[in-house]
This record gives C-alpha cells, structure tokens and sequence, in this order.
C-alpha cells in the first residue's frame, strides 16, 4: 500500500506515537488523516498540523457505541493505525485484576473492535491496510509489566488471525513490535529509547514495503534477530530484568 493519497484513522492520536503518526502520514502525502482520542479537546495540538486534512473525532477504545459510530465518520477510511494503548506496571502475582481486566480492554479489545468496526469500510474503498501497534513483549515477558505483556500477546495472536481473514479482501495487516519509545506512557522503563518520529517514519515505510512484521528501531530489530536464534536465552535475559545486551 502506498501511503500517498491515502486516507487514514489514527486511535490515540493526541500524543506519543499516535501524534509522530499523524505528522508522518501528512509528510509522506496522506490525502486525509481521522485522528481520535477519548477527550477530542487534546487533539487541538494535532489539528493545527494541517486543519484541512485532519479530522478530529472523539474515541473511547473501550466504548463500543462509539466504535460503532467509525463507519458513518470516517467512509473513506483505507487505512487504520491501531495506536492507541494503556501499560500498567506489576508482577503476574501482585498486579489487581481489574488492572489486568483494563490493559486487556484497551490494547486487545479495542484494537479488536475498531478493526471490525473498520474492516467493512476498508473492503468497500477497495482494500488497504490495518496496522497494530504491538511492542517487543508481545514475543517476550519483561515480568514487571506482566498485565501489559498478556494484552500485548494477545494482540499479536489477534493480530495473525485477523491477517488471515481478511486477506481475501485486499487488506494488509502489520504487526508493529517497537521497542521501548520515548513517550509519556514510557516514562517509567529505564532502558534507551527511540524517538516516536523515527519509529512513526520506519512503520509507514514497512506499510509500503509490505512487511507483515514490522521492527520499526534498532533495539528491536536486534532483539528479534536474537529471539529467531535463542528465544528461551532471551526470554531469561528478559526474565532477569535487561534488555541491554540484545
């Protein structure tokens, strides 16, 4: 899929990964770009990049009567980045279910719902492509972020079935597995970090080179070079607290 002249819907759009998506899309030439968020007044920030070409509509992930409202909003929809996301700090043990219960509801059913929502719209405007925003832990536990890691795996699993089914719709599907970026929701991880521009940028690449698994940062390109050659020493190296060495 070429990122020129295409119409996109970011979630989580008002800041982070979802704001360097955003700017990106426009650089590379998007005709149109729906940016959400839970409270539309924090998008102000990502409108003013280009006020003819993007729109702001409210999006909760985890509201489903507002998911059900995507269609009728954005008809020429051929392009979905799946962005928006929550992490949550906690050992498998120690962490509260209703934590658990919130990390799901956000990083696995919401990417799910708003890719069915969406599917639809993308198959009428003759395919393109849906892109979920995963993370290294997918693959991986760091046990600290044990909540986190579950949705985030399965995502992924989602991720590969939803591949599967719409193929035959002319929709491409990326898996996106950055590692640790340089956003708010990160600030907590004490590891180097990637800028969200350059991760945004490496992604729409991947889109049009049609990687299905895309390594948008160096750590994470060396870190899966490292799992397809010994995933079990990486998961002790993960499960011993570093990522330093990957």
């Amino acid at each position: 899929m070429q990122i020129q002249n295409a119409t996109a819907l970011v979630t989580g759009a008002n800041r982070g990964i979802g704001y360097a998506f955003v700017n990106a899309l426009l650089q590379a030439g998007a005709q149109k770009v729906y940016t959400t968020a839970r409270d539309i007044n924090t998008l102000k920030d990502v409108t003013v990049l280009d006020t003819s070409r993007v729109i702001p509509l409210q999006l909760d992930v985890t509201d489903s009567c507002l998911i059900n409202t995507l269609p009728a909003q954005s008809p020429d929809v051929n392009l979905l980045i799946n962005n928006a996301g929550i992490l949550a700090f906690g050992s498998i043990l120690d962490v509260p279910m209703e934590v658990i219960a919130s990390q799901f509801n956000t990083n696995f059913y919401g990417s799910l719902n708003v890719a069915r929502a969406l599917v639809p719209v993308i198959e009428q405007n003759n395919g393109g492509a849906i892109v979920n925003l995963l993370s290294v832990v997918s693959l991986v536990s760091m046990p600290a972020l044990a909540a986190y890691n579950a949705s985030k795996a399965a995502a992924w699993s989602m991720t590969q079935s939803l591949r599967a089914s719409v193929a035959e719709k002319r929709i491409m599907v990326h898996a996106v597995f950055p590692g640790p970026v340089d956003t708010d929701m990160a600030a907590g991880i004490e590891f180097s970090k990637t800028s969200p521009a350059d991760v945004a940028v490496a992604v729409l690449a991947g889109i049009e080179a049609g990687h299905e698994d895309i390594f948008p940062d160096p750590m994470s390109a060396q870190f899966y070079a490292a799992w397809r050659q010994d995933h079990k020493a990486i998961e002790k190296q993960f499960a011993a607290g570093s990522s330093d060495d990957v």
